[in-house]
Order: structure tokens, then sequence, then C-alpha cells
């Protein structure tokens, strides 16, 4: 995908390991929204992904104050780590001006989120814990923000069988989708629903992460001119490397549709190409509309 370079006054992004010092920075925390992306990263690293769904439950309520440019870093600094961290950054630039546009014209106030970019490391949060590598990307609503360890995408490449840069996109699409779920007030009104009917809460966390993949197919249809041969594909071979019954199966587990959180590999496939053929945000409410 043909992404423009980021404009620094358009992102808000730092480095939890930014400046050295062996140990993690300060970060806001492990959303309750627990994301497809972990289980990923619980397979690739032995775990279980039931365990590592666990490990990212539980937010608490309050977060403590966020800093932006990675304490040492400025934010391009954070940006040219790597190019996994430019090309982040040039999504997630991308990212908040197509979904800022959207917000401006339904006359809804619109909240950038946080990326926080770190490596081969352990996030270590003041609203929800913390976490290792081996959780994946995720987002946290506590604080609004990203949290993408850029080695996960050596893992990712190796999962889906591909390397190309639309695999990737599409994880940092997807958590951008759950950060307009927490602005919109969608995530806390589902979070209310799973604890008053625990019986819905896998139907209703499901729902949540199929509508996070629509909303990923969304930015990229409207941004389809971007779009070069073969990333489609890219994206949907991600999709379906992490869809539940395609992770219980790889994982030596018995495929149990009552454990699923995210989806089958197939519901997957069709919520981000859902969002890419409609190019429209109001399509990817289907998921609540059918629950």
């Amino acid at each position: 995908m043909r992404l423009g370079p980021f404009d620094t006054s358009r992102i808000n992004v730092r480095s939890s390991s930014a400046g050295g010092g062996g140990g993690a920075r300060r970060a806001g925390g492990i959303g309750c929204g627990t994301l497809a992306i972990a289980l990923i990263g619980a397979v690739v690293f032995g775990l279980d992904p039931m365990q590592t769904i666990g490990l990212v439950e539980g937010v608490q309520q309050q977060a403590g104050p966020t800093q932006s440019g990675g304490g040492d870093l400025t934010e391009a600094e954070v940006c040219a780590t790597s190019a996994y961290a430019t090309e982040a950054c040039n999504a997630l630039n991308s990212l908040n001006i197509t979904w800022e546009s959207a917000f401006v014209r339904a006359g809804i106030p619109f909240e950038q989120p946080l990326l926080d970019l770190y490596r081969d490391g352990r996030v270590t949060t003041d609203g929800c814990g913390s976490a290792t590598s081996a959780a994946g990307p995720f987002y946290c609503p506590a604080d609004k923000a990203i949290y993408i360890d850029t080695s996960f995408y050596d893992q990712l490449a190796q999962m889906s069988g591909t390397g190309g840069d639309f695999a990737r996109l599409y994880v940092i699409a997807h958590e951008y989708g759950h950060h307009i779920q927490t602005i919109t007030g969608l995530s806390p009104q589902v979070r209310s629903a799973q604890q008053r009917n625990p019986s819905q809460a896998n139907q209703l966390q499901v729902a949540m992460e199929l509508q996070a993949d629509c909303y990923a197919g969304m930015w990229a249809g409207r941004n389809r001119s971007l779009i070069e041969a073969g990333d489609l594909e890219e994206g949907l071979k991600a999709a379906s490397a992490i869809g539940d019954d395609t992770l219980m199966r790889n994982a030596g587990q018995r495929i149990n549709p009552e454990s699923f959180t995210h989806g089958t590999s197939r519901q997957r496939m069709e919520a981000l190409k859902l969002g890419l053929e409609s190019r429209n945000d109001d399509a990817c409410d289907i998921f609540f509309e059918a629950g």
C-alpha cells in the first residue's frame, strides 16, 4: 500500500523502550478489548491462546497521564527507529486523516489515539497491568493507546505466510478500530452488557473483533487508490491466520465455538472484505444488529 510520509503534527507517537535503560517505560495499559492478534503471539510463543486473553483482560477504570514522543525521543525519532516504525507512523497518519474526516462529516468530536512502539520487551502500564511481547499488538481503552511490539511483525509474516506490508497495516488498522469503538461509546456499552449477561460475553466479544476487522477494511477501501497488487490477498491471509478455529487447530486444541472470542477465519475474512467493498463504517454495525 503506497502510504505517504507521516506528518508529526497529525500523529501522537512514543516508545516505551525509548532511551535505553533496560526497563520498560511507562505506558497506558492493556485494554479489556483483547485482540485477535494477541492470540497469534500466544501461538507463536507456545502459549495457550486463552491464557493470553486472560492476561490482557480486566482493565482498571483510571489511567495515568501519558506523554508523547517516547520520553527521550521525539515523535520523528521514534518513527525513524526502524522500517516497521516508519511504516506504522505512515499508517497512523493515514488512519487519523481518514477517520477524522468521517467524524467531521457526522458532526462527532474526534480524538486521535496514541501509538506506542516498542520492541522485544515488556510494557508496564498504569491502568491495566503489564504485558510481554508474547501478547502481541493490543489497544488500551483506558488511555486510548495502541501498543505494538514491532518484532511481532516478523512472527506475523511466519504465521500468515506473507511478508507483505498490507498484513502489517491490517494489524494497526484493526487496533485503530477498537479506538473508534471506544471514542464512540460502543466499547463501554459492550463491557456493561457482558457484565449483565455473562452468557453472551463471548458472542459480544466476537462482534467487537469482527467490527474492528470491518473498520480496517473500510479504511483501506477509502484509500483504494493507494492499494497495490496483492495487498488484499495479504490482508485476507492474515485475517485467516488469526481466526479462532485456525489458532486452536494449530495449537493442537479442540475447536470449541463456545470459547471463540474473535471469530472464525472465514468470519474475519468476510468482515475485512465487507469494510473494503462498502467503504462505509455504518456497514460495520451489522455485527451488532445481527447479534
